[in-house]
């Protein structure tokens, strides 16, 4: 799966990590939903380092669909909550 970071690029993962990602995204809407700004921080930033960890980094002149498309590092609350549907960031 391509995985892109806003401002950042794009990551290609196995799919064999979805389950490591799709924890994260649990957590991450669930201190949405109760307005856990700290929490908020933490996982954001727990779920784009498992994405850069786990991922190998596309070069920056290709063009690929992605299938999930994360927030930047510096996101705030409000505008990562614009971008969830009712699945979360990542399509369960």
């Amino acid at each position: 799966m391509i995985v892109r970071i806003m401002g950042e690029g794009q990551w290609k993962l196995a799919d064999s990590h979805f389950t490591e990602l799709n924890k994260l995204d649990d957590e991450l809407l669930d201190e949405m939903e109760s307005g856990d700004e700290s929490g908020f921080r933490r996982t954001l930033g727990s779920l784009l380092d498992a994405v850069r960890r786990l991922g190998t980094p596309l070069p920056d002149d290709a063009l690929e669909p992605s299938e999930l498309i994360l927030p930047a590092p510096d996101a705030t609350l409000d505008e990562v909550r614009q971008m969830l549907s009712d699945d979360g960031l990542i399509p369960g």
